[in-house]
């Protein structure tokens, strides 16, 4: 009987073989097989992951969701540099469940924040990617080398390596010196990753030129007290990750 009918058969290749092809007694079941790869550019990946993550519609009746554009760059550019990286065992690979699961962490990081300190606009930042390192250290496996080290270091590593790049990409004409020399005359900052929006502000308030520099992240002069927060947090972990300042983790 004709019939209409469409069989399809999902297999992970690393199952069968570390050649990372379907091998033959599987492909002679199957009329034809399709070939899959990792997104080409960043912001073709981003675009997947805005599709697939949970990020609308979270909480009924809870504060809006505002993620900046350089946040879901830097959650996408960790994939990439995972893919990259050495230390990563190439043949597991790093899916694009990497960054959908991460940027859902990432916002809910920035909820509890938002809920504990009575905002009204949840805004992630930067470091509430460090907050959702299981998100990252559980999708990749290690190579020899990089279990020496440990995955959380590994993925402390390419955070920073992900944050550089698109820092660069942003603040390429930006005159980066006034914050930079505050700093290296001996000025500090202590802040975290519960820090209320309004009192990251009051405190990154005392170094020269920060804030002036947040229009370089996207953010408008009218834009709210979390998304301007978001940007000066950018800056800091930016200036970090291409290693002008230095800090300390405690």
């Amino acid at each position: 009987l004709p019939l209409d009918v469409l069989m399809v058969f999902s297999a992970n290749p690393e199952d069968y073989t570390a050649r990372g092809k379907i091998i033959t007694p599987l492909k002679d079941r199957i009329g034809s097989e399709i070939r899959t790869h990792y997104p080409i550019t960043r912001h073709h990946g981003m675009a997947i992951t805005a599709q697939e993550a949970w990020l609308e519609g979270r909480a009924d009746g809870g504060p809006p969701i505002e993620v900046p554009e350089f946040v879901r760059e830097v959650v996408e550019e960790i994939a990439f540099q995972a893919r990259q990286d050495s230390k990563v065992d190439k043949r597991s690979g790093v899916s694009q469940r990497l960054p959908i699961s991460l940027i859902e962490n990432v916002v809910s990081n920035a909820e509890r924040r938002a809920i504990s300190g009575g905002e009204t606009t949840v805004v992630p930042r930067i470091t509430d990617v460090y907050a959702a390192l299981p998100a990252i250290t559980g999708k990749f496996e290690l190579e020899y080398e990089g279990g020496l080290g440990g995955a959380g270091k590994v993925a402390r590593e390419i955070i920073r390596g992900a944050v550089g790049n698109v820092f660069g990409g942003y603040f390429a004409g930006a005159d980066l010196r006034q914050v930079i020399e505050w700093f290296d005359l001996g000025g500090t900052l202590h802040i975290d990753d519960t820090l209320r929006a309004s009192e990251l502000l009051e405190r990154t308030a005392q170094v020269q030129g920060l804030r002036e520099l947040a229009s370089y992240a996207g953010v408008r002069a009218d834009a709210t007290v979390p998304a301007v927060a978001s940007a000066v947090d950018f800056i800091l972990e930016g200036l970090y990750a291409q290693k002008k300042i230095t800090r300390s983790d405690e």
